[in-house]
């Protein structure tokens, strides 16, 4: 990999980590369109990933540390306490999938374009369903519930296939849930940090155990960590702004003619 498709593939994971498109399914096609490929490939996914969550730290620190500041400077329970607690409850079915299901998993990553183009139809019709839904309801919405962290934390955990978004997923259940536009883009955002970093922490352990073989250079590396950091910031407002707005149909469309171009490349 060089440093220019480390560009291409950071703005790539970048943008399609917040937006309802699926980073996972984009960086496959990305990678499979610049015909890069090996060990370089986990590796570099490590690293941007990485870049990602350092942006919604960034984007979103007043949350975190608002978080952070009521759930260990008090022993009383408050509400920062109670938004931490569901965020954990969020975590349950991504942890019992990443603990019993992790090798399955994985070899889901190696199916090609087929299964990326199948289940980018599938986020873009939880998108235009939530969205279609959420226009016919009299009320609002309620702010996120213990019962409804955990229903959004099951599409997290499905989010897992290539293809499937994992912001699309979440913020589509939660406002199928009923929970407001305003409240549900923030929780996905939040909820996926712990896991997201337990994952990183992970593989760069693998990668200094030497179980993971590095074939990434230190130049397409850092081009690829600063592209999807600094994109990364742009889409997590972006996308924090959209949901506001309820306009996420036109990711639906635009997911539904990525995912047709993928299956029929696939099968012609």
């Amino acid at each position: 990999m060089n440093w220019l498709q480390a560009l291409v593939l950071g703005v790539i994971q970048g943008l399609t980590e917040f937006l309802p498109v699926s980073s996972s399914g984009h960086l496959e096609i990305g990678q499979a369109l610049l015909g890069t490929s090996g060990e370089e490939n986990l590796t570099f996914a490590i690293v941007v990933h990485a870049a990602t969550v350092l942006s919604t730290l960034v984007v979103l620190w007043n949350e975190v540390a608002w978080l952070l500041r009521g759930t260990f400077t008090t022993l009383k329970w408050n509400s920062e306490k109670d938004y931490a607690a569901k965020i954990l409850v969020s975590m349950i079915p991504v942890f019992v999938v990443g603990m019993f299901f992790k090798d399955e998993v994985e070899a889901l990553f190696g199916n090609g374009l087929l299964l990326v183009g199948i289940c980018l139809l599938v986020t873009a019709f939880l998108l235009a369903l939530s969205e279609w839904i959420q226009n016919r309801r009299q009320t609002s919405g309620h702010e996120v519930r213990y019962s409804d962290a955990f229903i959004i934390g099951v599409a997290q955990a499905c989010a897992v296939l290539p293809g499937l978004s994992r912001s699309g997923s979440t913020i589509a259940t939660g406002l199928l849930c009923g929970v407001k536009k305003e409240s549900v883009a923030q929780f996905s955002f939040l909820m996926v940090l712990i896991p997201i970093m337990g994952e990183a922490f992970l593989d760069m352990l693998k990668m200094i155990k030497g179980e993971v073989v590095s074939e990434l250079d230190l130049l397409p590396a850092a081009v690829g960590f600063v592209a999807a950091f600094i994109t990364g910031c742009l889409a997590c407002k972006f996308m924090i702004e959209i949901v506001r707005r309820q306009r996420l149909v036109w990711f639906a469309i635009y997911c539904t003619i990525v995912g047709s171009i993928a299956i029929i490349t696939t099968l012609v």
